[in-house]
């Protein structure tokens, strides 16, 4: 695993005329691990959007060190490829070829499109897709939303075996999200 840091100062989030939260900071190093908690719309969605990048913060910065994967409601698959195929893209663009389809339960729905997936399953597609990218810093938003107990179960592992292997996760959820060593941040805290 390459080194990885995730840092975070003052940030503040703003949604038309509405802060969401302000004065959030954090770092994260090598091995850590944080659930972001908090009702619906507090901004937890926000908050790992601006983690990955892809969204300015309206106060404060991030810095981080190593490659960054996100796992959103999105999960980047061509929607009309069968999910081999969106897969082997990604593949191609990451250079990575063991992403853990069978572990995933998804070496049976290779021929499938993407489209046709349920939740569920389109769910843990992205997540062979986050494990192809070998990026060592995850920023998992809703990762549990749509999947069974066992799915839950797995997500939970895979997240936790990520972090032993020196690489850091946060997970964005209302849902409960347990394994060793998982801090806790609830976004209420920091609602201005």
């Amino acid at each position: 695993m390459q080194p990885c840091r995730l840092a975070a100062r003052k940030l503040a989030c703003r949604r038309g005329d509405r802060v969401l939260f302000a004065g959030l900071s954090l770092k994260l190093a090598a091995g850590d691990a944080l659930h972001v908690a908090g009702a619906n719309g507090i901004g937890k969605s926000s908050l790992m959007r601006i983690l990955a990048g892809l969204a300015p913060a309206y106060a404060g910065e991030v810095e981080s060190e190593g490659a960054i994967g996100l796992i959103d409601e999105r999960p980047a698959l061509d929607p009309h490829l069968p999910l081999g195929r969106a897969l082997a893209f990604w593949q191609r663009m990451d250079g990575a070829a063991d992403n853990e389809l069978a572990r995933l339960g998804l070496s049976d729905l290779l021929d499938v499109p993407v489209r046709f997936l349920s939740t569920g399953q389109r769910k843990r597609a992205a997540l062979a897709r986050l494990l192809g990218q070998q990026a060592p810093i995850w920023l998992l938003d809703e990762p549990l939303n749509g999947l069974d107990a066992d799915a839950v179960a797995l997500v939970q592992e895979v997240a936790a075996q990520h972090c032993e292997a020196g690489g850091i996760c946060i997970i964005a959820s209302h849902q409960p999200f347990a394994f060793a060593g998982l801090a806790r941040l609830d976004l209420k805290a920091f609602v201005r």
